[in-house]
């Protein structure tokens, strides 16, 4: 028993030399023939040739990011609920109580966010 567990590991560590030893070849090489003619314009932030003028960090206001997290949080929804659907008729009854259950988690979350005034936009 123990020597089939070796087999099976050697063989990952065998596939898994060869994936970084591949990569860390591409590296080198990649070091070795790639054009390298560092100079002061071409560190600066944007090489487009405007020089850059004020401070290179700006403040978002937070609301940004809460609509794109809202965005995404029900772009996920709808992902998870297209399989669902096509299948929603060969599935058991427990299928459609998880989903509400789900559904029923992300309203109570869009009502709370709604309720604390997140999505006011002022």
């Amino acid at each position: 028993m123990p020597i089939d567990y070796v087999s099976n590991y050697t063989a990952v560590i065998v596939a898994a030399g060869f994936g970084f030893g591949g990569i860390g070849f591409t590296f080198i090489l990649s070091r070795l023939l790639a054009p390298s003619r560092p100079s002061l314009i071409k560190s600066i932030a944007y090489e487009c040739g405007i020089i850059p003028t004020g401070k290179g960090n700006t403040k978002y206001n937070i609301r940004y990011y809460l609509f794109a997290l809202f965005f995404l949080i029900f772009a996920v929804e709808v992902v998870f609920m297209f399989p669902w659907a096509v299948v929603f008729l060969a599935l058991p009854v427990s299928a459609f109580v998880s989903m509400m259950v789900f559904l029923a988690i992300l309203i109570f979350g869009l009502l709370y966010a709604w309720r604390k005034g997140v999505l006011q936009w002022r």
